[in-house]
């Protein structure tokens, strides 16, 4: 595996940053999210000479704000922004990101190019060009046999459709996961993401404590069989715009599949290069 498997930082960054004063209320930055159809924004300081001191992400409204039970009308950007932002060369490999987002436990990073911020990287970018690329990390898996059933996750975190949101953001926050599958019946029924709750619930102003999961999740669920490879669940995540597949065996869910598991096996494997470069 070279150093620069997967292309380099600026081949496919976002130059188009997304940007919003630090006293903008959750609310309004999460219907720039949903316009936007993006995952965070960033945060810039009312003193010019501060720059862009953090960057809010829908898991921070979920887990910060609502698991919180903070009114989103009023908290704002600034309360629950991270910072300092975790930056990246754009001459740095796709591996590089992927290593520095694993550490850090993110899924976007910040481009920097002559001290300036030019752009943004998201995990999604990362398995674009894993999956892309002709050789490298994700080609050497195919030879794994059935390499979804070691990425995905087989401890299901569910809920029944009928509990509140705030009870859904909370239970995401304790188990450090961005989605739950929903049950009826006894039956998993669909699933309700980060994504979820911040498009609908916050932006639609809903009372979490007495909305209902079912209001929000996506049903019926999208899965994807065991056997499939590692770029047909990328197909079927861009395809159907979403970061979760249920993965099935004979027709029975077996795992949940999120699009960091699809560059987590490529960061593990290429680590050693990485911490012998730092």
């Amino acid at each position: 595996m070279t150093a620069q498997a997967g292309g380099t930082v600026k081949d496919f960054m976002h130059r188009y940053l997304e940007v919003v004063p630090q006293d903008t209320t959750i609310v309004v930055a999460a219907e720039r999210m949903g316009v936007r159809l993006i995952g965070s924004v960033l945060v810039e300081s009312v003193d010019p000479k501060r720059g862009l001191p953090g960057i809010v992400t829908e898991t921070d409204l979920v887990r910060k704000v609502l698991a919180a039970g903070l009114d989103p009308t009023v908290t704002m950007v600034e309360q629950v922004m991270a910072g300092p932002i975790v930056s990246i060369a754009a001459e740095s490999s796709m591996l590089d990101a992927s290593h520095l987002m694993e550490m850090n436990h993110i899924r976007h990073l910040c481009v920097v190019e002559a001290g300036e911020i030019v752009g943004l990287i998201s995990v999604r970018d990362l398995v674009r060009s894993f999956v892309d690329a002709e050789s490298g990390p994700v080609c050497e898996l195919d030879t794994v046999y059935r390499p979804l059933s070691v990425l995905m996750a087989t401890t299901l975190g569910t809920i029944r459709s009928e509990e509140s949101i705030l009870a859904a953001a909370q239970r995401m926050r304790e188990k450090r996961i961005g989605s739950l599958l929903t049950i009826e019946v006894g039956e998993i029924v669909g699933i309700v993401t980060e994504s979820d709750l911040v498009r609908k619930g916050l932006v639609g102003k809903l009372d979490s404590a007495s909305t209902r999961v079912s209001a929000l999740m996506s049903s019926p669920l999208i899965g994807i069989d065991i056997n499939r490879t590692i770029r047909d669940a990328s197909q079927v995540m861009a395809e159907q715009g979403v970061r979760h597949l249920a993965v099935r065996e004979n027709h029975k869910i077996v795992g949940v599949l999120s699009i960091r598991d699809l560059v987590k096996m490529v960061s593990v494997r290429d680590r050693p290069r990485f911490l012998g470069k730092t």
